[in-house]
């Protein structure tokens, strides 16, 4: 029996609170100890080719609608020949045939970014300055496709492996923008508004919001990096980012990452010297992934901050500035893997 009078979270179940979606997540640390006999998959030990002449990702080849990649020798962007949304303008919605049963018309673009030429670099194989390019491609496509009119939102992610459902090892990524804000993101945005706004906190030395005012993220990255490093949640740091596993992870091997000095709303207020050691910590970071269980690790990687970039608008200079910046730039790392290469986590209820 284990004993009540004395709480241990590292023996004890509990839940913990996430104040990015205003949730609680159970956390049952003992039954780490249970056999597996469930599910397992099949270790990803595939060695790639440099080049694969049946990949339509690789330079000089065809993509399936048709148009050729050519001979790039960095990054490459292009619409998706499969996007998961359609440029307007769209049709309208019917009527609901139920209150409950609503529709709402969701536009806008699909692009793909490859991460490089060769078929068989991943982001943990890249060095850091090659994958400075892919940080600059991503800071030009929020900012073109954020100025495009009707878009609401500037999705930029990652899902890595065939586990992830990662249509083609050539290491890429994708970035969606949006008619309307998801809802994750759009949640998260909230919270952090109403943190902003509370009447009362607790005296911080934590980087400051926009109008000077309490960043939820700021405040959370700068108490863990101040927890020692024997006690902490810490897995890297550098002089602008840090990467941990947050409070409430649900996932096994989940990490936010995150910019601890400043308050930092998005991509496009990156210094140089901060895009360097982004560079550096995502190659840190993923190589500590694949050495993990010596394997190339699975993940899904999404880029949350500022829906779209500042526009012009009329209004108190202070309001804007707050409404406009309060998003904090962090990413998420969700691996689905549990305890080795070939057991992976689900979901339950």
């Amino acid at each position: 029996m284990m004993s009540s009078s004395e709480f241990d979270p590292t023996t004890h179940p509990h839940r913990r609170y996430n104040p990015l979606t205003d949730e609680y997540v159970l956390v049952s640390p003992h039954r780490t100890k249970r056999p597996w006999l469930g599910q397992t998959e099949a270790p990803q030990t595939e060695n790639l080719p440099e080049y694969d002449p049946k990949c339509y990702l690789c330079p000089g080849n065809s993509r399936t609608g048709g148009d050729n990649n050519g001979p790039y020798d960095g990054t490459l962007v292009f619409p998706n020949d499969f996007p998961a949304l359609l440029a307007p303008p769209g049709p309208p919605a019917p009527q609901a045939p139920h209150p409950l049963l609503q529709t709402q018309p969701v536009e806008g673009k699909c692009d793909v970014l490859i991460f490089h030429p060769r078929h068989d670099l991943t982001l943990a194989r890249l060095k850091s300055s090659e994958i400075v390019p892919i940080i600059k491609e991503w800071q030009a496509i929020y900012q073109r496709r954020g100025t495009e009119d009707g878009i609401k939102y500037v999705q930029i992610f990652e899902n890595k492996g065939a586990m992830m459902g990662c249509s083609n090892p050539h290491p890429h990524g994708q970035v969606w923008s949006v008619s309307e804000v998801p809802g994750i993101p759009a949640k998260e945005m909230a919270l952090m508004r109403q943190y902003a706004f509370q009447p009362q906190q607790s005296p911080s030395y934590a980087p400051r919001g926009p109008g000077d005012r309490p960043c939820m993220l700021c405040e959370y990255a700068h108490f863990e990096v101040g927890v020692p490093e024997s006690e902490g949640r810490v897995v890297l740091k550098n002089d602008h980012w840090v990467a941990l596993v947050p409070w409430w992870a649900i996932w096994p091997f989940e990490i936010l990452l995150l910019p601890y000095k400043r308050h930092i709303p998005s991509l496009a207020e990156l210094t140089e010297e901060e895009v360097q050691t982004f560079a550096s910590i995502l190659s840190s970071l993923t190589i500590k992934y694949d050495n993990l269980f010596k394997t190339s690790f699975a993940y899904s990687m999404g880029i949350h901050q500022r829906p779209v970039p500042i526009k012009t608008q009329q209004g108190s200079e202070e309001s804007l500035e707050v409404e406009e910046n309060i998003a904090h730039l962090h990413l998420h790392f969700t691996p689905p893997l549990l305890r080795s290469a070939t057991v992976r986590k689900f979901l339950v209820g």
